[in-house]
Formats: structure tokens, sequence, C-alpha cells
């Protein structure tokens, strides 16, 4: 008999947390939380360990060029098969991958092994920012829990490194993972799929025939290329200007936390407002960030601007593209279009840090953002024209 009442009190507890708010808070915390922790002192890592700047330049391209590869497979198999299992496999990928990173010594197993880990973990991320409209609580209340989840791995990354061994890191990483997919195989998000059949199988190059949503990536390029630059260059652009490292850390690590309001408050608002708008908004944030830093307004008004509309833009972007794709593409292959925007999104900061880099070798962050300036208001320009409808039928942020 109480065999009996333990089984049904565990089914229970199992039906209980099957689509929980729990489930979605695991998943989504230690999801951001685990990519903050592996990557954030990557390259502090490996040049404590004895290799070059160049070594891990080459490490961190590799795992961009492989992320640029399997996204859009990655995005592909999300769209034809199951969503839980599909990740799942990948996120347990991830943990392996984690492991073998952490043991690892030649170069070429290190630079291979972080490539796994990032190209899972970047091919994953469209698909987690879907699954936040689908559950059944509001956008802004699951996906807060990304944004502290990703500051907090940034900071734990620090403690365990400073005060246990750069090797902890790993093992909580690989910890971290494990509380993820347990959230992950809790979570049951109402995503439709129409049945394919051998004949009516996703066509891919069926998404570049829509000329707007082609027209909305030329958009994302600009926006993307510009703003990961911009993320790159920001803290270094401080301590040119005479703030110490632990300090830019601090004010960088404040600022992630400036974008918590728009995404509790989201569904006050990313209903309720045309996709046009967003865009022209969101845009607008960065080319006033590229005016302050490019015109080298007094360190006040860059520091303001940076909480302001550092993160501020950047998140909003992220709500803004989930509606557009959710406007312009079928169902069916909404996965897929968003794995190809964040393909895009590597190819561009790959292009864009490149010539940031050359830009700065021969003239000031003053100049370079000027140039930046300037492809943004290209950036707006398009968004002018650019023919959508508001998208705000689709009710995705409630």
């Amino acid at each position: 008999m109480d065999g009996l009442l333990k089984r049904v009190e565990k089914r229970s507890l199992l039906k209980c947390y099957k689509n929980s708010y729990l489930s979605y808070f695991l998943m989504y915390n230690f999801y951001y939380l685990s990519w903050a922790l592996f990557s954030a002192l990557i390259s502090v890592y490996l040049m404590d360990r004895g290799f070059k700047a160049s070594d891990v330049s080459l490490v961190v391209s590799a795992s961009f060029l492989t992320s640029m590869i399997t996204q859009p497979i990655i995005g592909k198999w999300n769209d034809e098969f199951d969503i839980k299992k599909v990740n799942a496999i990948l996120f347990v990928i991830v943990a392996i991958g984690g492991i073998v990173f952490m043991v690892s010594n030649s170069l070429f197993m290190i630079a291979v092994s972080y490539s796994v880990v990032l190209m899972m973990i970047n091919g994953v991320n469209p698909v987690m920012e879907k699954i936040a409209t689908a559950s059944p609580y509001q956008y802004g209340k699951i996906r807060i829990w990304g944004t502290i989840g990703y500051a907090l791995g940034s900071q734990f990354a620090g403690i365990l490194y400073d005060l246990v061994a750069p090797q902890a890191i790993f093992i909580v990483f690989v910890l971290t993972m494990i509380l993820c997919i347990i959230g992950l195989v809790g979570t049951e998000p109402d995503i439709k799929k129409e049945a394919a059949n051998e004949n009516e199988k996703v066509k891919t190059m069926t998404l570049f025939k829509n000329k707007k949503f082609v027209y909305y990536l030329a958009i994302c390029a600009i926006f993307y290329g510009v703003t990961n630059m911009s993320n790159t260059f920001v803290p270094s652009m401080l301590t040119d200007k005479g703030l110490d490292v632990d300090v830019t850390s601090t004010i960088l690590s404040i600022a992630v936390f400036c974008e918590a309001p728009l995404v509790l408050f989201s569904n006050r608002f990313m209903d309720k407002i045309a996709n046009k708008t967003l865009l022209i908004i969101s845009i607008s944030m960065v080319c006033l960030q590229c005016a302050v830093y490019g015109f080298d307004l007094p360190l006040i008004f860059i520091l303001l601007i940076i909480f302001l509309a550092k993160h501020p833009s950047g998140m909003l972007y992220i709500m803004i593209n989930l509606k557009v794709i959710n406007t312009l593409i079928d169902e069916n292959q909404q996965i897929t279009a968003l794995a190809y925007v964040a393909t895009l999104k590597n190819l561009v900061a790959i292009i864009f840090q490149n010539v940031a880099g050359n830009i700065l070798d021969v003239t000031t962050y003053s100049n370079l953002y000027l140039i930046c300036f300037g492809w943004m208001l290209v950036a707006l320009i398009l968004v002018i024209f650019f023919k959508i409808s508001s998208g705000n039928d689709k009710k995705l942020f409630n």
C-alpha cells in the first residue's frame, strides 16, 4: 500500500512539474548562466595556460565559423522533429563537450571542443527565444531569467576562477547544463507544426523567395554588425578614456540589468506597437549610442548612454526579431528563419570585427563610431521604406 501511495505521489509531482513555471525557470536561467559561465573568461583561461593571443583568436573564430554552418541545420531539425528531443540531445553533447574542453591540452582539441559547445549553444538560441513566446506564461516573466542567468554566470565564472580553480568553471558548467536539461524536459511549449510527408518537407530555399524576409535580413546585417562590434570595443574604449579595468567591468555588468524592465514589461508594449515603429525605436537607440561615442562627448554622457541604450536596444531587437519573423514567415518555417538570422549575425560579426580592428589600427574610437553612425542611418532609412504589417494581431508577448 505504501509503495502504491509513493508511486501515485511521484506521478502527481511529475504532473505538477510538467509545463510548470519551475521548468521554464530551470531551462532559461541555467541555459544562459551556462553560456556565460563557459565563454566569459575564455581568453583569460587560455592565456593563463600559456597560449598566445593569436591562439585565443583562432579558438573563438573557429566557434563563430562552426556556428554559422550548423545554425541553419539545427533550425531545420527543430522545424521538422520534436523540439524537446532535438535540444535535449544537443545539450547532452554540450555537457560532454565541456568535459572534453576541460581535459584538453592541445590547441586542436581545445578549438574542436570549444567549437562543439558554442555551436550547439548558439544553434539552440533561436529555439529558446521561440519557446519563450510559446509557453503558457508571459514572455517577459520567462525571458527575464535569461538576463539574470547570463549576468550571474559572468560573475560566477570570476568567483570560481579566482577563489576555487579555473577547471572548476567547467565542472559547474556541466552541472548547470544538467539542470537546464531537466528544465527543458518539463516544458510543453505550444508550437504548432504542420505534418510533413515526403512531398511536403519544409523547403529552406522558399524563405529566400520571400522578398520582405530578404529585405529584413539586410536591416539585420547592419544592426548586428554594428552592435556586435560595439560590444567588443566599448570596454577598451572606456579604458582608453582612463577608467580602470575593474571599474569598466563593474559598469558593464550593471548595464546588463538595464534591459530587465523591457523584458518584464514586454507584454505592455510589444503587442501594441507596430513592427516598423519598434524597429525605428531600436535602431534610433543604436544611432544615439554611436553619435555619443563618435562625437566624443564627456564621459558622463557615455556612461549614461551605456546604461540607457546599450543592452536595452539589443534586448528590444531580440523581441522585435521574434515578432517580425512571426509576421513574415509561416509557422512551420519560423525556427529555420530565426536560425538564418542568427547565422547572419555570426557572419557580419566576423566581418565588422575585423574591419573595425583595422580602422582602430590607424585612427581613433571616435572616427570608428562616426562610421558606425553612418551605417545605422542607412539601416534607419531601410526601415522607413520597409513595408511590413504591424504584427499586433499575433499576441506573442501576452
